[in-house]
């Protein structure tokens, strides 16, 4: 089997590690100097630098070279330049081959999450066979080895066995899940409830504050989730709770990491000028808020992410505004 993984940052690196047990890999970085870099050195310098890459993964900053003969491609490209890179791959993706997608975010404008952002831009993607890798997948504990899981959802059985195969390994266990359209809209729509858990903890609040924001913001996404058409049950699983959980707590994680700056005051063009490395849910926020009022969903915890980063709102004024909210019963948690 031969891999074409498209995109060099944290995550595509890491499973161009995993693909690369088994399977011919082919990694494109967007720039020569790091494709080179990874050739001569067997390191990522930019992004995993203390990880040695298989010698089966091949580096390479020409798209038709990855591409050539590629039986899978798996495209590790941020939201706001998906659309591009498949642009430039569009006539040079093999027909019908398995297309996974490890971007957890919204494409501004139209709305689409990256599967249908896959098959309006290439014509002869088979829809059954496209689909996401998701889960409590932090870029460098899984290049560490340390043990996780995580989830190929695909609607076509053969295939998600296969990427099954291809990615499982001692420690990075892969489930399999037909609802492409609730995992990969849970793995979007968590980013932007990172950036509320690390607003939170910039604000200084404890343990009961993180609980009772983690929960409430489950609840939230959930209720989008099935508005997309996602199954209930898969929000309590890997792509839902399992992500959230690992994004709202984890240092490493780069939204969460937002959240925090902005809680202690910081403007957001100066922490996201010092990232070398897409935080999504700065990005994904404004569209997530546009589907929900398309769907009639209401998102509180994601309306006050929205107002901060883009009304000039303060993290502490808007808490305020969420914890004095009209008072109303659970119904289940996802009400």
């Amino acid at each position: 089997m031969r891999v074409a993984v498209i995109g060099a940052g944290s995550w595509g690196t890491a499973v161009a590690c995993l693909c690369g047990r088994t399977a011919d890999t082919r990694l494109w970085a967007r720039r020569p100097e790091l494709a080179a870099a990874i050739v001569t050195t067997r390191h990522n310098p930019d992004y995993l630098p203390a990880i040695t890459i298989p010698d089966a993964v091949t580096a390479t900053s020409d798209l038709g070279e990855a591409l050539v003969d590629a039986d899978v491609v798996v495209m590790a490209v941020p939201s706001h330049g998906f659309r591009e890179i498949l642009d430039r791959a569009s006539g040079r993706v093999p027909p019908g081959i398995p297309i996974l997608s490890l971007t957890k975010g919204i494409e501004r404008g139209t709305l689409l999450r990256m599967t249908e952002v896959i098959l309006a831009v290439l014509a002869d993607a088979d829809s059954d066979r496209v689909g996401v890798l998701t889960g409590p997948n932090l870029a460098g504990e899984v290049a560490q080895g340390q043990p996780t899981a995580a989830v190929v959802a695909v609607r076509d059985p053969e295939t998600a066995a296969a990427l099954q195969r291809l990615l499982m390994g001692p420690t990075f266990r892969v489930y399999t899940n037909p609802d492409v359209a609730g995992c990969e809209s849970a793995g979007a729509l968590k980013n932007v409830m990172a950036i509320a858990a690390g607003m939170a903890h910039g604000l200084g609040y404890g343990d009961n504050s993180m609980a009772a924001l983690v929960t409430r913001a489950l609840a939230e996404l959930t209720r989008l989730g099935i508005a997309l058409g996602g199954n209930p049950l898969t929000f309590a699983g890997l792509a839902g709770m399992g992500d959230l959980v690992a994004t709202c707590f984890s240092e490493q994680s780069r939204n969460r990491r937002v959240g925090v700056e902005l809680g202690r005051g910081r403007p957001l063009a100066e922490i996201v000028g010092e990232m070398n490395m897409v935080a999504e849910g700065v990005k994904t926020t404004e569209a997530v808020l546009a589907l929900a009022e398309r769907h009639g969903v209401d998102m509180p915890i994601a309306t006050m992410v929205g107002a901060v980063l883009h009304d000039g709102r303060t993290p502490a004024e808007l808490v305020e505004g969420l914890m004095t909210r009209e008072a109303k019963a659970e119904l289940h948690g996802i009400e």
